[in-house]
């Protein structure tokens, strides 16, 4: 058998093609287009970036600022012939902990090495005493990859003054909303139960808000922010219904105003004027304006009999329907911003969604041309998410909802709009 041979350690600087690409590139760089002070501050900032940490950014700060001004100019070499021992010295680390960090940064990117036989680090200079050549750390590839590495320094404060930005939103929506949610006081407890219960669900979604992502946190402002606008919808509908529910009756008065042309209730008043006995209350004493008062409220109290049932008016704001239906911007149109503007963009929602004319004036005429504008609304965004195969006949059924007083419209915008803001976060 033979003698076993030893396996002899391998000598020499540890080489890999992206170091040897950075040796390449260091070759190109063009003097004189960045200078020292530039390259300092370069270097002090890198480690917003996550390419190096501090003491490796101490280092790099160090070295650039070893090289002389005249180095960085068209004629220079920034070479840095220092040994670890001195480096050590001046950064308060050991030499092998220099070693280290010089090695990181040559896998970066940020500086190259040209070694000597013994690794030692001399200049070659000139009969008049520039250098013109050397075995140290080489800076070159700084100069190299300057606007690389400051766009993404300025990418790195941009994300996060945005990060900052997003998350101080997010706490002052969240802290809002408590206290709407708090202070509410015609929100009923079922509402304000479901409604905190969203709030704790979003919260629970995002987490520890300053470890959020600020896409994240702009998506759960605006969740926070709708509920709050829901919230204060709710409010004003439960007012609206307490003002009507406590001024019902015909015959209350109040001391703000009282109008009385007739003793009797509306419809009923209605019926004894067209009877041959109807009380005429002295009208040929009262004048001419009188006679002129009794003919325009019968006139608006036999109108309101022939006119077909109407549903009460959709309790939700325009913006609400713009959130709850992409599909406008989907499909290019402008976005309105009045009723009035919706309204006009009804015939083209019928054309793209396929609705006859006759569906739609059956909806205008039974529903009110805001409402009908809403509902087709509605339509086209269930027809663009692939819900409604026939939008023609979910308008129809809609109107036949409506003329039996079942529909419910502003559910549906909402209800759109908590799935948007759903499959937003999600």
């Amino acid at each position: 058998m033979g003698e076993a041979v030893p396996l002899k350690r391998p000598i020499g600087r540890r080489v890999t093609p992206q170091r040897t690409e950075y040796r390449r590139l260091s070759e190109s760089a063009e003097m004189g287009s960045v200078t020292r002070g530039q390259l300092a501050v370069l270097a002090h900032n890198l480690p917003c970036t996550g390419l190096i940490n501090a003491s490796e950014s101490h280092l790099l700060v160090t070295l650039v600022n070893t090289a002389p001004g005249e180095a960085f100019e068209k004629a220079g070499r920034p070479i840095i012939f220092k040994s670890n021992q001195q480096l050590a010295f001046e950064i308060n680390r050991s030499a092998g902990r220099v070693s280290r960090l010089l090695s990181s940064l040559f896998d970066t990117g940020l500086v190259t090495m040209q070694d000597s036989g013994n690794y030692k680090r001399y200049p070659v200079r000139s009969a008049s005493g520039s250098i013109v050549d050397g075995c140290g750390i080489d800076l070159r590839i700084l100069i190299v990859r300057y606007r690389e590495l400051d766009g993404l320094v300025r990418q790195a404060k941009a994300e996060k003054a945005a990060a900052s930005a997003a998350l101080r939103r997010y706490r002052g929506a969240l802290r809002n909303l408590r206290y709407a949610l708090a202070t509410a006081a015609g929100l009923s407890e079922r509402a304000r139960s479901r409604l905190e219960a969203r709030l704790e669900r979003v919260v629970a979604v995002v987490g520890i808000a300053a470890k959020a992502s600020s896409a994240v946190l702009r998506r759960a402002t605006a969740l926070f922010e709708w509920l709050i606008e829901r919230a204060l919808q709710l409010c004003r509908r439960s007012e609206s219904a307490l003002v009507t529910e406590n001024s019902a009756c015909a015959n209350a008065e109040n001391d703000m105003h009282k109008q009385i042309t007739s003793p009797d209730p509306i419809v009923n008043s209605n019926e004894n004027r067209r009877s041959a006995t109807a009380e005429q209350l002295s009208l040929l004493e009262a004048g001419s304006a009188s006679q002129w008062a009794y003919e325009t409220s019968l006139g608006r109290g036999s109108y309101q009999i022939n006119q077909p049932k109407r549903l009460p008016h959709v309790v939700v704001a325009l913006q609400d329907v713009l959130r709850a239906i992409p599909a406008l911007r989907t499909y290019g149109f402008t976005l309105p911003r009045t009723w009035a503007d919706l309204a006009r963009l009804v015939p083209q929602m019928c054309c793209i969604t396929g609705i006859s004319d006759d569906a739609r004036r059956c909806a205008v005429a039974q529903m009110g041309e805001q409402q009908a504008a809403v509902a087709i609304a509605v339509t086209l965004q269930k027809f663009d998410r692939q819900e409604v195969t026939s939008p023609g006949g979910y308008l129809r059924a809609m109107t036949e909802r409506a003329a039996a007083g079942e529909l419910h419209l502003a559910r549906s915008v909402f209800g759109l709009v908590a799935r948007n803001m759903t499959e937003a976060l999600n």
